[in-house]
């Protein structure tokens, strides 16, 4: 995401690599391209100058320290005020009420339908609660057989009533259906149109004022750049919503919206789409985008994530046997399952400071680890437990097994007994400091 306003900040900063120090003179021509970028990013000239001038006014009005280079302050700086125009820091859904009620509105093919059913995933997964879902796009039977679909993939409930076309009654039977069955969330998906008309509106809006939602969520596909944020003027000067969620982020390139949607309704980003999986949804936090923008990576997100996924008493049994050096292809693939668990592997390897940068040009699709599950999977129980027997005979049966190439299967065996070497090497030195010091000066001189 954000690729082209990622390689356009990084060749701006380069023009004050080897300044000594921040003049009038080379600040103004650094953030002539950071304008230049913004507005190529779809941001809107206003925002893009007024950025540019509060930046130029805090970067010329900072000393240097002889530990920071011009370059680094100008990065500093231009993140921060990313951030700020973002939203300074994360707000978080209101969800009290009994029942809370979310309702979410936007554009037809905006993201809705798939949101609320992410939403209610995510409420149940991450928050513990009871949510259910309620059909309230009574002019397509389409959309209400899609929620109905993403429910039963989420495991929730779907409030629906083909016989009832009045979208305000149906909203109101369903918030009393939910108390009756106690549930504690109710989440409605409203119908949208192709563009903003005011019938919509009044429908909406109507909805609102009858069953008074803790929350409005406005969805918006954040690849339409501006359009997006003049939809949602549109849309919050009639609807007053309290958040906006910007859906298909994976895909946006230029990163307009995200960047100026907070500035032009004053509403927060709450969460973000970034795929189509069920569990694709992120919180939306504006220092860690403007860390990802400028090619910092997002390393808090990733150790979210992968605490998410991480189970404790797996873990002690995996010390245990990278200790003792047993560490086999059973666990090996285990510790693949926990990775795709995590999402998609580039996407991942983003949130690694610099990485982002060296996986521009890769392809890393989701089915990246098919081929070593493959393999594995072709080995017997005992080959998996036990890999030091498997000889050249064993390897060309399991190459045959699998499909693949007696060089592929080579290669994952060689990279599996150099993983299992560095695990057991760096677990016995973690025991001792000397040794782990003196491995660490031998690496170093290695390189």
């Amino acid at each position: 995401m954000f690729e082209n306003l990622s390689e356009k900040f990084d060749r701006a900063f380069k023009i004050l690599k080897g300044q000594g120090h921040i003049t009038e003179i080379n600040v103004a021509e650094s953030l002539k391209e950071v304008r230049k970028a913004l507005l190529d990013a779809d941001v809107s000239y206003k925002i893009a100058k007024s950025f540019t001038e509060d930046v130029k006014s805090k970067a010329l009005g900072q000393n240097v320290l002889t530990s920071v280079s011009p370059g680094q302050l100008l990065v500093k700086i231009v993140h921060d005020e990313l951030a700020d125009l973002m939203g300074s820091e994360k707000v978080d859904i209101n969800i009290k009420g009994s029942p809370a009620v979310i309702l979410i509105a936007g554009l037809q093919g905006s993201g809705k339908t798939t949101f609320s059913a992410k939403l209610a995933n995510y409420l149940k997964t991450k928050k513990g609660k009871l949510p259910m879902l309620v059909a309230c796009d009574v002019y397509r039977p389409a959309a209400i057989e899609q929620l109905k679909v993403l429910g039963s993939q989420v495991g929730v409930e779907v409030f629906s009533d083909m016989e009832d076309k009045k979208p305000v009654s149906l909203a109101k039977k369903a918030i009393a259906y939910a108390r009756e069955k106690n549930y504690n969330v109710v989440i409605i998906d409203t119908a949208g149109r192709l563009a903003i008309d005011e019938a919509m509106m009044d429908e909406i809006s109507n909805i609102k004022n009858a069953v008074d939602p803790q929350e409005t969520l406005f969805v918006v596909d954040s690849m339409t750049g501006q359009d997006a944020v003049n939809t949602a003027k549109a849309f919050n000067d009639r609807l007053n919503f309290d958040g906006v969620v910007l859906t298909k982020l994976d895909g946006d390139t230029r990163g307009g919206a995200a960047l100026t949607i907070k500035t032009v309704v004053q509403k927060p980003i709450k969460f973000v789409g970034i795929g189509e999986k069920m569990d694709a949804l992120d919180v939306f936090h504006p220092d860690r985008m403007a860390n990802r923008i400028l090619g910092m990576g997002d390393i808090v997100s990733l150790v979210e994530k992968a605490q998410e996924n991480y189970n404790a008493e797996e873990a002690a049994k995996l010390q245990k046997k990278i200790a003792k050096n047993t560490f086999n292809f059973n666990d090996f693939l285990t510790q693949v399952a926990q990775i795709k668990k995590m999402g998609n592997i580039k996407d991942l390897a983003g949130m690694i400071p610099g990485m982002d940068k060296a996986m521009k040009d890769v392809d890393i699709d989701d089915n990246a680890f098919k081929g070593i599950e493959a393999i594995i999977s072709s080995m017997t129980p005992d080959e998996r437990e036990t890999p030091e027997i498997i000889n050249g005979s064993r390897r060309k049966r399991i190459a045959l097994g699998c499909g693949q190439t007696i060089q592929e299967v080579n290669r994952l065996i060689k990279q599996f007994d150099e993983t299992k070497k560095m695990m057991h090497s760096v677990s016995q030195a973690g025991k001792n400091p000397v040794k782990q010091m003196r491995n660490m000066r031998n690496m170093m001189k290695g390189r």
